[in-house]
């Protein structure tokens, strides 16, 4: 017996549970301005998300699927993206689409079911929205294909949860990645939880990062509540792609502290105790005791940021609240160029109930 080849899974994290860094730390981990700009868009991301559960709530809005615990990973993703580089975003990434240029007006637009809130007039070349599980990660190894092809020097950034490594669009995306040396970068969000699936129930894999050795190139863990490691990782791996140095896969690893979505009722299968230990180790405290320990961030700028993250974001709901509502024919106006005769046949119909 030989043994034809071995592999490890790296595993980072720069900032610990209990706010202290330690000394291998990238060197913006030091850098004050940066800090408390990813402090700040994370509180953004926060105050985006329980002011959508609440529009939900009250009927303002559709199912809505929050980052609440996770907006490190989103944050993260939208700081070290650069302009020229094309994101396909999955539900949970209103942190780097607002850093995209989408406001948040437009994000609340989608989840409340217009279709102009796809419409990323920002940034043409990054994707909407993706609801479908792992669809989005083969879309991006097209386009980082495309990419390759035209020898541009650019990288391409999916992103998806656990639940989607366990569908066979992800497998085919990482075998095109690997084989092709691809351009592109795969982010999951592990957050534990594929709906009411734990993460335990879906794949015999001891990591989730390990799936990037059967397409042939690094996979990697970081911890999903730690920004600095979330981060540099990400830099690393985009500058890679960059490069033509190829694909890399990201597992961020966290803990889903919300529901699903605001269809879930997710006390029916979270254990408390595990609940409970996870809020302790959320991304926005953590990064908050580091800042406060090392003296960045006081009381009284705490208290800013909230206030500057609730007044944009009710702002925002505000604009999104006064869109004048498309008409209903419009369903019909994003499927085909012409449509078929049964859905013209539906049109009119519409037309005449409508305005009968």
């Amino acid at each position: 017996m030989s043994i034809v080849s071995q592999f490890s899974i790296e595993n980072y994290q720069y900032l610990d549970e209990n706010g202290n860094l330690n000394g291998n730390f990238p060197p913006f981990a030091k850098d004050k301005e940066t800090l408390l700009s990813l402090y700040r868009l994370m509180t953004i991301t926060r105050y985006f998300d329980a002011k959508a559960v609440a529009l939900q709530r009250i009927g303002k809005m559709g199912t809505f699927a929050s980052s609440l615990g996770q907006e490190a990973i989103s944050v993260a993703i939208g700081y070290a993206l650069h302009k020229s580089d094309i994101f396909c975003p999955y539900y949970r990434d209103q942190g780097a689409l607002y850093q995209r240029g989408v406001t948040l007006s437009k994000i609340f637009s989608f989840w409340g079911g217009d279709e102009r809130g796809t419409i990323f007039t920002e940034n043409t070349e990054d994707l909407p929205i993706a609801i479908p599980i792992g669809t989005q990660v083969l879309h991006a190894a097209g386009i980082a294909y495309a990419v390759k092809l035209r020898k541009q020097k650019r990288a391409v950034l999916v992103t998806c949860g656990d639940g989607a490594t366990s569908e066979s669009d992800f497998y085919q995306g990482i075998n095109s990645a690997g084989l092709w040396n691809l351009p592109l970068v795969i982010i999951i969000n592990n957050n534990q939880w594929a709906i009411s699936v734990p993460r335990t129930k879906q794949t015999g894999c001891k990591t989730l990062a390990q799936k990037a050795i059967a397409g042939g190139f690094q996979g990697l863990q970081v911890d999903g509540n730690d920004i600095i490691a979330v981060k540099h990782q990400i830099d690393l791996a985009l500058n890679k792609a960059r490069n033509g140095e190829g694909p890399t896969l990201i597992e961020a690893i966290t803990y889903r502290l919300c529901d699903h979505t605001t269809a879930d009722d997710a006390s029916r299968y979270v254990n408390k105790l595990d609940l409970d230990q996870a809020k302790n180790m959320e991304p926005l405290k953590r990064l908050k005791i580091y800042l406060t320990n090392i003296g960045y961030l006081t009381p009284e700028q705490e208290n800013s940021v909230k206030i500057e993250a609730k007044n944009l974001v009710d702002k925002e709901a505000q604009n999104y609240l006064s869109i004048e509502p498309q008409s209903p024919e419009t369903m019909f106006q994003y499927l085909y160029d012409t449509l078929p005769s049964h859905l013209d046949e539906q049109l009119n119909e519409l037309k005449g109930s409508v305005y009968e």
